[in-house]
């Protein structure tokens, strides 16, 4: 996985529930796994801006609810510091959903905005943000 320009912070916990930014179908999702996740023996996984993690849908459409995908975390509430100085945070919790391991979203378009960290690790769905933070 490739390095990020940030000191990120542990935001979320599994079995957090988060909005899905996307128009992928699902609304809420919830926090399964997290994927290449390295923690201390006996500690819980957590999640943080711009990690691969296993959701499972919530509330969306009927065929989609309870089923399993891999997702990208696109915003956190709790603020992280870049390196340039600054501390970011926003309003939400949110994620994409992933159509395969490459990156590629279920989606064709995300709602809101987007971290930077989220633009270096993974381009393609930067690709399909409104815009970049």
């Amino acid at each position: 996985m490739k390095a990020l320009a940030a000191q990120l912070t542990r935001a979320l916990n599994l079995g957090s529930i988060i909005v899905a930014a996307d128009n992928s179908g699902a609304l809420l999702v919830k926090i399964v796994g997290v994927k290449h996740g390295k923690v201390v023996r006996g500690r819980q996984q957590y999640a943080k801006m711009a990690d691969h993690v296993k959701v499972s849908v919530v509330k969306g459409l009927p065929d989609m609810k309870g089923k399993v995908f891999d997702a990208v975390i696109v915003r956190q509430k709790r603020p992280y510091r870049r390196y340039t100085g600054e501390r970011i945070s926003f309003v939400d919790n949110a994620a994409v959903l992933l159509k395969d391991e490459k990156g590629n979203p279920k989606g064709t378009q995300v709602k809101g905005p987007v971290a930077r960290e989220v633009h270096e690790r993974w381009p393609n769905v930067s690709k399909i943000a409104k815009f970049v933070l």
